[in-house]
Formats: C-alpha cells, structure tokens, sequence
C-alpha cells in the first residue's frame, strides 16, 4: 500500500471539510468583529444556546441583557431591537458554526477510531488540532466577558489571542491533510527551512497585530497612507512620557497605543512582503515557479488591500474589505503550510 493509499477516501473527505468549516469560522469571526456583534449574547450557554430568541419576549429578554452591557451605555444607547438583532445574528452564527463544527469532527473522529481508520501517529496530529480548538473555544468566551464589565468592547489582547488560536487551528489542521496525502515526504527544498521559519515568525506577529488593528479599530484614528496624520513616523511615539503601563492596558484613552500597533502594524507588513519577496525568489530559482510566483502574489494582495481597507476606514472599518483582508491572511496562512511540509 502506497503512502497516499494509507489513509481512507472517506478520512480525507472528512479532513477538508474541516478545513473548509475552519475558514468559513475565521470568516464570520472577522464579520462578528468588524460589526462589534461579540458582546451581544451575554451568557454562554453550550446547549442551550443553540436555540435563539423565537418570540417577541424572548427577544426583548435578550436585548434588555444587552441593554446592562457597557458597549450599549456607551455606544450603542437608543439602539432598535431591529438593530440589535442583527449583530445578535452573527454573534449566533459564530457560536453555531463553532459548535456544528464540533459535532461535524467529533462523530466521524470516534467512528473512524473505530474502525481502525486512524493510527497512532494521525490520532498525535489530531490531537494538537483538538488542543487548539479548546483553547480557541475558551479564550472566544474569556475574550467576550471581557467586554461585558467595564470596557464597552471586548479586550484587544485577548480578541488577537483567540484570532491567533484560530489560525493555528487551521494551519495545524490543514498540515494533517497535506500529511495524510504524502505520509513519507522527503524534503524538497531543505536549504529554505530557516528563511521560512523567520517568514512565518514574522507572518505571526503579523497576525497578531492584525487582531489588535481590528480590536482597536486603530485604522480608524488613522485612516491614511503613506503617512500617517501627515507624518512618516508618529510624533506621540517619540514622546517618552507616552511610554508608561498605564497606556498599554487601557489603551484607549489616547491615541498612543493606536499609533503604536497601526505603526507596527505598518512595518512588520513591509518586512513580511520584503521577506516574501526573498522567499518567493528563491522558491523559483529552487525550480518551483508556481509556488513562488503564488506567495508573492498572495503577499502583494494582502498589502494592496490592507492599504484600500485603511484609507477607506472613515469613522467605522468597512466590514466587506476587512472581511477580504483577513481572507488573504488565511490563504497566505494555508499556503505558507504547504511550503512548510516542502522543507
């Protein structure tokens, strides 16, 4: 039996419709964000909250729980119960989807233990994709009471945590199905290894900041390119005074910390296209022209549309190019995988 044979057609099915469920998350997650849906179901209830509002009261009950969340009082005071449900339904849609995804891999995983479908070696991959899945469930629910206290939004740390953890859930995931379809890889392009390993060092911290762009709304405050507010690097970083803990943790008191992470932001952007561009060389002069000409190419969309979402960001971030934004991010996140089960 051929290494590609290792593993039934039905477990590969399987495996890419998680995947595919795994992006159709990450996508609702960045609508759910991007309309500031997440604070509108306060209580997290696993069972019982598959089943939403059905009645006028039950609509109302939900929405006079809203109405005692700070993100209401402070920005969303005189809000429609039309209004309401309407970030209620993607907040719902993220919950559900996360947990039809649950019960999409949970069943078939113990049918094909026991079938004998899956090794030791396949349950160790899935493994590490579960232990992801549970710490991205948890920190989605600490990431939301967060929001629910004091602060009228959910906290920008741990909003980019819970992305972060769904990325690797999906990048973990998508690596067992480059497993399973080429069990015994050999390296192709070995002497790539550590540039890639510093792109994807370099790709994460990427992400993260993307996570606190987005928590933040930093585009928002500066909604221009190249400069930002007319300058090359932003005054107020260079203000030492600025630089206290104080502004880290309630970060949105002034615009220190929006110009600190859309700053940074910024240059880990230029840095990640700069070494993409390396890379991406240096895959084709390997011989693989396809797949260096994709990183590239996939690079150089992801920053033509961070820059459209930016300068188009005027009072609120626009929900359709933000939602492409993050869409690049996962292809690039998928592909930048691929290459790595190359090296």
């Amino acid at each position: 039996m051929s290494p590609i044979e290792k593993y039934s057609k039905a477990v590969k099915i399987w495996l890419w419709i998680g995947v595919f469920m795994v992006v159709i998350q990450l996508l609702i997650g960045a609508v759910t964000r991007l309309t500031e849906a997440g604070l509108s179901i306060t209580k997290w209830d696993v069972v019982s909250g598959v089943v939403p509002p059905l009645s006028h009261d039950d609509w109302n009950k939900a929405f006079e729980l809203y109405q005692e969340t700070p993100q209401y009082k402070q920005i969303n005071e005189g809000m429609t119960l039309s209004d309401f449900k309407f970030i209620f339904f993607w907040e719902y849609i993220h919950r559900l989807w996360a947990r039809f995804m649950g019960f999409v891999f949970v069943i078939p995983f113990i049918y094909f233990i026991l079938k004998n479908q899956i090794d030791k070696r396949l349950l160790r991959k899935l493994g590490i994709v579960i232990l992801f899945a549970c710490l991205a469930a948890v920190f989605g629910w600490i990431m939301v009471a967060s929001g629910l206290v004091d602060r009228p939004w959910v906290n920008a740390y741990k909003l980019s945590l819970h992305l972060i953890l769904g990325f690797l859930v999906f990048a973990s995931l998508i690596k067992v199905v480059f497993y399973v379809y080429n069990c015994n890889r050999k390296e192709i392009f070995p002497t790539l290894k550590p540039f890639l390993k510093v792109f994807i060092a370099v790709l994460i911290v990427q992400v993260f900041l993307g996570g606190m762009m987005s928590g933040m709304k930093a585009a928002v405050v500066y909604p221009t390119w190249p400069k930002m507010a007319g300058e090359w690097f932003p005054s107020i970083l260079i203000d030492y005074s600025q630089w206290k803990w104080s502004n880290f943790v309630w970060y949105d008191k002034n615009t220190f910390m929006y110009a600190l992470v859309q700053f940074s932001h910024r240059v880990s952007g230029y840095v990640l296209l700069l070494i993409g561009l390396i890379l991406g060389a240096k895959w084709i002069k390997s011989g693989d022209f396809t797949a260096g000409l994709v990183i590239i190419l996939l690079l150089a969309l992801q920053v033509l549309f961070g820059i459209i979402t930016l300068v188009n960001s005027l009072g609120e971030v626009p929900v359709l190019l933000g939602s492409i934004h993050q869409f690049i991010a996962i292809m690039i996140v998928g592909f930048t995988t691929w290459m790595h089960s190359k090296v």
